[in-house]
């Protein structure tokens, strides 16, 4: 039985130097359902920067942009680029708290302009039909109030139409704290969000942070919409073949990762024939076996070998061969 269930049901989150265009190919090979994110790309490398930051494979559909940036007419022709280019979905970033981001004025310290952020979203809705959300944090430094929040999320829905958030259950401390300690020190308020979803229960509202188990997302999906998951689907990829079956409800078998990383090697090879070094697709994968007998040994040879010159499918396969047989077939990772 195949139920049809929005694709924000489960998301990976978009993670600056993680979420790239080789991850997100590696992670549709674990998961055909899950909603997957660019890393934020801000909106001056889309208009001004030389390379193609809008670059991704058509198999990764569905994929999500997330965009930086507070200026609306930017914002509206990189929303109508990416929506040529057949992104499902344009996501603003006003949960990020790094001191770079807000001298660029955007990330998390854009929740203390809420009608600057509807402006923002109204001004990419009049241009593109796909789905224009944000996402957030709890609050910002002392504007941590329920109050503020609430402000915060009607202001935006209202005068923005935004009709979808990702609510990143912690609030951003905008000095003081590095990215990495905001991820981690300020406290998680999951019953603050599950309220929100209560107060507006028009708006689709996905919660982000702390996830670590698909039992966990379970238990969050009884009270929103959607669940997004982010360090951990990164470092341990292989929860990620249980989502389809156990999130999704279909009935596909979980996915055999031997399997999966032999799926990749043919987009291995093209990339390779482009110029892309062998390291710059496996760093994601090495997560995998995680748990399993011979994860270490895949790790380390990966690790050694994939970015020596002329590296290619053959290291994977060596490495490949250091855990395969300590797998039964068709076994999933947990």
């Amino acid at each position: 039985m195949t139920q049809n269930l929005p694709a924000h049901r489960f998301s990976i989150a978009p993670m600056l130097d993680w979420t790239d265009r080789h991850c997100r190919y590696f992670h549709r090979q674990l998961t055909q359902q899950t909603l997957l994110y660019t890393e934020m790309v801000t909106t001056g490398a889309i208009i001004h920067g030389k390379g193609d930051y809008l670059a991704w494979s058509e198999e990764e559909q569905p994929v999500a942009l997330q965009l930086g940036g507070s200026d609306p007419a930017a914002l509206a022709q990189c929303a109508k680029l990416a929506e040529a280019r057949g992104y499902n979905e344009i996501n603003l970033n006003v949960g990020c708290p790094s001191d770079r981001v807000q001298n660029g004025r955007f990330g998390a310290c854009l929740m203390g302009e809420a009608a600057l952020v509807a402006d923002c979203i109204k001004a990419m809705r009049d241009v593109v039909s796909i789905p224009v959300t944000v996402k957030t944090r709890i609050g910002i430094d002392e504007q941590d109030s329920y109050e503020f929040l609430c402000d915060f999320i009607s202001t935006v829905a209202t005068q923005g139409g935004c009709e979808m958030f990702i609510i990143h259950a912690r609030k951003a401390w905008l000095s003081g704290l590095s990215p990495k300690e905001n991820r981690e020190i300020p406290p998680l308020d999951y019953d603050r969000v599950y309220q929100l979803k209560r107060d507006f229960p028009q708006l689709t509202l996905s919660l982000n942070g702390g996830v670590k188990t698909l039992d966990e997302a379970k238990q969050h999906l009884l009270h929103l919409d959607g669940v997004m998951m982010g360090r951990e689907a990164y470092q341990n990829p292989g929860i990620l073949t249980q989502v389809d079956r156990e999130l999704f409800g279909l009935d596909s078998a979980a996915s055999d990762p031997v399997a999966v990383v032999r799926a990749m090697y043919p987009y291995i090879e093209a990339e390779l024939s482009k110029g892309t070094y062998l390291g710059h697709v496996t760093r994601h994968m090495l997560g995998l076996f995680q748990g399993i007998p011979g994860a270490r040994q895949w790790r380390r040879y990966l690790s050694e070998n994939a970015h020596k010159p002329g590296a290619d499918v053959e290291v994977v396969e060596k490495a490949l061969s250091l855990v395969a047989d300590k797998i039964p077939a068709a076994t999933p990772v947990s």
